[in-house]
């Protein structure tokens, strides 16, 4: 009986220590740069922190707003919106107010800033700085977070470096005392970079890029059909007067015959070449023509190029119906796109917290993002780097201007040029001479397949190859279903969705690698290209290990991973994904709209992944949502009272009439969709109804979007000229390929900032197999950030942000 007792007594010790434990971490959150050091939530109790918007306003920005707020009423800070940017805080008053928790729901789906920005030319004279400073020491605001573009981040570090002696005069003049001036003494500002443009140094993307970019899509897309109809050829002038970004990608996502941008003008005599090519696309069958020119476009003299000059020019010489459209501020416009979201959220996020980290000696910094990670960058080294390239421009270097813009921006320019230029040969170079590429799809359909093959394809034409193609995957290579591909079948692939070439869920071994190999040996074929999911990998892996018994297999492979699920080991992000992020994203915006008739209404929605929770987690800090199930973060009957709990205190006190919780498809296999509807459903009595959504198959279709495009576009480019490399290096006297190095089998993927080839082999180790996903997800640390952005209680915060230089170009590809 002692002995039970004194079990019973150790076992509820135990689980009182665990549970303390638990409450500790759960309340805690790791500091920057200090590996195993916590603050503890609401540590910064009674500091204030102002966030505004200015310049120009950008999609995304309200959900780095969202995130500032929330992101400082956790730690314990008072936040206060400065409407109407620098003009808010020159005027004071009802510009300058405290925000709520509740105030910034609803925010994120919503364009432009609903904050307000304007133009202040006051605040230019310090007598406008005067009087600024003296109604952010009234609110005992001395941190600031200042989202808009270089001028206004300019601005902020001034206000900044002139801050003690704004004070000493406002001190002098009787507005405030020394000891308010000793308790105000030092201004901390981090920015963030909003302009649709790209057109600051330090970061590989601003908020509201990627929108614009679909705003631009969208227009060429409608654009084109009516274009092909009448054999028209359209000229799109887009935004950009300093910087030629959203052109140059529109561009390699539209599959643009010109373009035209400021930091690369044409040639001389550019208007016959420009012509030339027009009329030899036309005799190739090309219906419709597309030029795209940036509003700052110049010519190598620095004297400008229109829309309309284009215009003329095609009009008097080809004689073809040309036609101009400025977009404008349309491309401002419109909801953010799911990146920009999740841009604005984090980059919101780790602005606060550098400012509670910042110390007197710590220099202003702009909060920007580097490959997945976002990092701390000196914002006067940016604003430096960014007036640099405009110095560039000015004095005609244009290859400095290129070089200043970044490696992700010069990689964008090749590949547009190496791209623009390609012609179908008249004849076939002894090079590539019966040479045959095959090219095949595995897995289930995701947008930027077809982007990516139409790039290959017209590639490897170019250098001579034979590309074929096998249709329906390995159903269709042991039924002979393999052709090869034309110059102009993959016309216009860009901008389609699915599979064109048809595609399956099969893996090699269940098919049987003997009958496989010998597909190989009747179609001769030199090297493989497969684009696809886990299946694709996998298959890769097996014919790869089967080469010591097949030498058919023993020929140079490489996996280009696209797939909505993005669960394949050696790469970050994996084509299809973004699409599937933002079909997902628009479909929650319309879900959660339809609760404003009815008010307190819950959602549960379903998505697809596998076992995967990148797509739910990801559209869950994209769309706002309180919750996101996934088989990786085990969850438990505890986690999903909590979250009834939350829900309710959140419709019912705090007075957000609806909620979001997303589930991936094989979160539990005992806490289903149907039993977390059926929970909610009954614990939500009285104060809010539960409604269940299965998404479905709508997550793979879709338009592709631009990041879909461009990167399929630039991932086939990088793959097909390293498997030509490969090729023939390992070409014998005698004609045939062999090659059984681990080297030769590859799957190239983004880590990091970097387009890396990695053995297929040498990822085994970082794969699960059975769940078909990778050991180690990167995405995983956004977790905590989804939830303190939910919800205004305890949650474990793991900082990701770190210092870092100004885009320091290193010798490998950037994306």
């Amino acid at each position: 009986m002692e002995a039970k007792e004194a079990a019973l007594k150790q076992r509820k010790s135990t689980f009182q220590n665990v549970r303390a434990e638990f409450s500790r971490k759960d309340s805690v959150m790791a500091v920057p740069g200090r590996e195993g050091a916590y603050v503890e939530k609401g540590s910064y109790q009674g500091r204030a922190v102002g966030v505004f918007t200015s310049g120009g306003d950008a999609q995304g920005m309200n959900a780095a707003v969202r995130a500032v707020v929330r992101m400082g009423i956790y730690l314990g800070c008072k936040v206060y919106f400065i409407k109407e940017g620098y003009q808010g805080m020159v005027d004071g008053g009802e510009n300058i107010v405290e925000a709520t928790w509740a105030q910034v729901s609803g925010m994120m789906n919503l364009g432009g800033t609903v904050i307000g920005s304007a133009r202040c030319m006051s605040f230019r004279e310090r007598e406008g700085r005067l009087t600024a400073a003296l109604n952010l020491v009234k609110q005992n605001i001395t941190n600031l977070v200042v989202i808009g573009g270089d001028g206004s981040l300019t601005g902020a570090n001034k206000f900044r470096m002139e801050w003690q002696s704004l004070l000493q005069e406002l001190v002098e003049q009787g507005h405030i005392t020394k000891d308010r001036m000793e308790s105000c003494k030092h201004l901390n500002i981090a920015g963030m970079v909003g302009s649709i443009d790209n057109d600051f140094c330090g970061t590989d993307m601003t908020i509201g890029t990627d929108s614009a970019l679909h705003r631009i899509m969208e227009a060429i897309d409608a654009i084109a059909t009516t274009a092909s109809s009448h054999q028209r050829c359209f000229v799109m002038e887009v935004m950009g007067r300093h910087c030629g970004y959203l052109a140059l990608v529109a561009a390699l996502a539209s599959e643009a015959d010109w373009v035209f941008i400021p930091e690369w003008p044409p040639e001389q005599g550019w208007q016959d070449v420009l012509c030339n090519k027009l009329a030899v696309e036309r005799t190739l069958g090309q219906r419709l023509n597309i030029i795209i020119v940036a509003e700052g476009a110049i010519d190598r003299e620095g004297n400008p190029i229109t829309g309309d000059m284009v215009k003329k020019l095609i009009s008097e010489r080809l004689k073809y119906d040309t036609r101009v459209t400025v977009l404008g501020h349309v491309q401002r416009g419109g909801k953010p796109s799911a990146f920009d979201r999740i841009l604005g959220s984090r980059m919101g996020a780790e602005a606060v917290l550098a400012l509670m980290e910042a110390t007197p000696d710590t220099p202003a910094c702009v909060v920007s993002l580097e490959g997945n990670q976002t990092v701390r960058v000196p914002l006067m080294e940016c604003v430096e780097r960014t007036q640099a390239v405009q110095k560039a421009m000015d004095e005609k270097n244009f290859d400095e201007a290129v070089r200043l813009r970044g490696r992700s921006f010069l990689n964008n320019l090749l590949t547009y040029r190496k791209l623009t230029k390609l012609r179908p040969p008249s004849s076939r170079c002894s090079v590539g001479d019966n040479r045959n590429l095959a090219l095949m799809n595995i897995g289930a359909p995701a947008c930027g397949m077809n982007a990516a093959m139409r790039s290959f394809v017209r590639l490897g034409i170019t250098k001579g190859y034979n590309v074929i193609a096998i249709h329906d995957s390995f159903d269709g290579l042991l039924n002979d279903n393999v052709t090869p591909m034309a110059w102009e079948e993959v016309r216009s692939w860009t901008s389609k969705g699915g599979s064109l070439l048809g595609t399956k869920k099969m893996i090699a071994g269940k098919i049987g690698l003997e009958k496989i190999a010998a597909k190989f040996i009747k179609h001769k074929i030199h090297g493989l290209c497969v684009i696809g999911g886990f299946e694709a990998y996998h298959s890769v892996v097996q014919l790869c290990e089967a080469r010591y018994r097949f030498p058919a297999f023993c020929i140079p492979m490489i996996v280009i991973p696209c797939t909505i699920s993005n669960n394949i080991p050696g790469t970050d992000f994996s084509l299809g994904a973004d699409t599937a992020l933002n079909e997902i994203t628009d479909i929650c915006d319309r879900i959660k709209q339809s609760a404003l008739g009815t008010k307190r209404r819950v959602f549960i929605v379903e998505t697809m992944g596998g076992y995967c929770g990148y797509l739910a987690t990801m559209a869950g800090l994209a769309g706002g949502a309180d919750a996101a199930y996934i088989y990786e973060e085990n969850m438990t009957i505890t986690d999903l009272r909590n979250d009834v709990f939350h829900l309710k205190n959140k419709i019912k006190d705090i007075g957000v009439q609806r909620g979001l919780i997303l589930r991936n498809e094989n979160a539990n296999s005992n806490y289903t969709t149907d039993f977390i509807y059926q929970l909610f459903s009954e614990e939500g009595k009285g104060v809010f109804t539960t409604r269940k959504n299965v998404l479905g198959h709508m997550q793979q279709g879709g338009v592709p979007t631009p990041f879909d495009r461009n990167f399929g576009t630039k991932m086939a480019s990088k793959a097909i000229d390293h498997l030509i490399a490969q090729v023939e290096e390992h070409t014998r006297p005698d004609g045939t390929v062999f090659t059984s190095q681990l080297e030769t089998a590859t799957l190239l993927g983004m880590q990091k900032r970097h387009l890396c080839f990695t053995p297929v082999m040498e990822l085994t180790q970082y794969a699960n197999f059975e769940k078909r996903i990778p050991k180690e997800q990167w995405w995983l640390k956004l977790r905590s950030l989804l939830r303190i952005l939910a919800k205004h209680e305890a949650v474990a915060y793991h900082t990701e942000a770190v210092s870092a230089g100004v885009d320091e170009v290193e010798d490998e590809d950037n994306i």
